[in-house]
């Protein structure tokens, strides 16, 4: 059903932003997973900083996850898979994952010791961060108080575990009862569990639609605030109306967006692009106010010369060929 806007909504001039940086961005994907060199773009912004792929579950972490932790060569429990994603997006870093792994063996909440995953967290503390500088990881309180941040985080994985955790995700019926679900524990607030909750949602435990739910994240809310001027706007309803119209909305402006394979934009994904849409604007129309305004981007552009071999959950069915890139 086509979302109906209030009646003060109007679009602002980035709204065309939003479509073109798509349009742009999942143009990047292609060119990288058809093995073209670098730069693949001739945006000048896109090539000097960092910005997500159009799809979500095409970044290098998602894909990590996708095709490392949750589709592993091993056979899991759900409890085991459960214990992998959470643990994995709790530092949502490749290289954490990989020192854990290096030293414990293959990891799961059945050979899970608490002591253990401590000792070595605080090993690469002492040599860098455990945590992506992707988005922020609160600090939480535990049964010690508040302890080191990346401590605190393996006494509450131990407590959601040993308190039934695998058989609540079981129950959920719905991705906003999964939202609900880890947004009850410590530390999960809307955005990590919404986030987490989408994760989840990439394994064979549960098939909830990408279209069903959203939880607008603060920079997604910074971008729908760019691109329309009002301030009446539900920001739930603006990410809905552009993944409903999106091809209306391409052809409109005369773009040529290819989607992921036969997949079109999920909400999810349109939500992160009114994400990447406040940082990309911050360069392209630095004079545009908005409340809470940002001014840089953090982030500089680097290649990785790791190929990437693309895999996304089966389930999806989508018309693809794995390919180096």
């Amino acid at each position: 059903m086509e979302i109906i806007f209030n009646k003060n909504f109007q679009p602002s001039k980035l709204f065309d932003t939003y479509w073109d940086f798509a349009c742009k961005r999942q143009d990047i994907f292609f060119s990288r997973f058809n093995g073209d060199q670098y730069p693949w773009t001739d945006d000048p912004i896109l090539q000097k900083y960092k910005f997500t792929n159009t799809y979500r579950a095409a970044d290098r972490v998602s894909q990590f996850l996708i095709k490392n932790i949750i589709y592993s060569s091993t056979t899991f429990s759900p409890e085991d898979i459960l214990f992998r994603i959470l643990f994995f997006k709790i530092f949502n870093k490749i290289e954490t994952w990989i020192s854990v792994e290096k030293e414990l063996g293959e990891i799961s909440f059945k050979s899970f010791n608490e002591a253990k995953y401590k000792k070595i967290l605080t090993k690469i503390v002492s040599e860098g961060s455990v945590f992506s500088a992707a988005y922020i990881i609160p600090p939480i309180k535990t049964t010690n108080f508040y302890t080191n941040k990346h401590l605190a985080y393996i006494e509450l994985l131990n407590y959601i575990f040993k308190n039934g955790f695998s058989a609540n995700v079981a129950k959920c019926q719905s991705l906003k009862e999964l939202f609900f679900l880890l947004k009850s524990y410590s530390g999960f607030g809307d955005f990590l569990a919404f986030q987490f909750a989408i994760d989840i949602n990439y394994s064979n435990l549960c098939d909830f639609s990408e279209m069903s739910f959203v939880v607008p994240g603060p920079g997604a809310i910074r971008g729908i605030q760019k691109c329309f001027q009002s301030n009446e706007l539900d920001y739930v309803d603006v990410i809905k109306y552009v993944a409903e119209n999106q091809e209306a909305e391409f052809l409109k402006r005369g773009l040529k967006f290819k989607n992921l394979f036969g997949r079109n934009l999920q909400l999810i994904d349109c939500q992160n692009i009114f994400c990447e849409v406040d940082k990309y604007t911050r360069v392209a129309y630095p004079k545009v106010e908005i409340k809470n305004q940002r001014f840089r981007i953090k982030q500089n552009f680097k290649p990785n010369p790791t190929p990437i071999e693309y895999f996304f959950p089966i389930k999806w069915q989508l018309s693809y060929n794995l390919k180096n890139t």
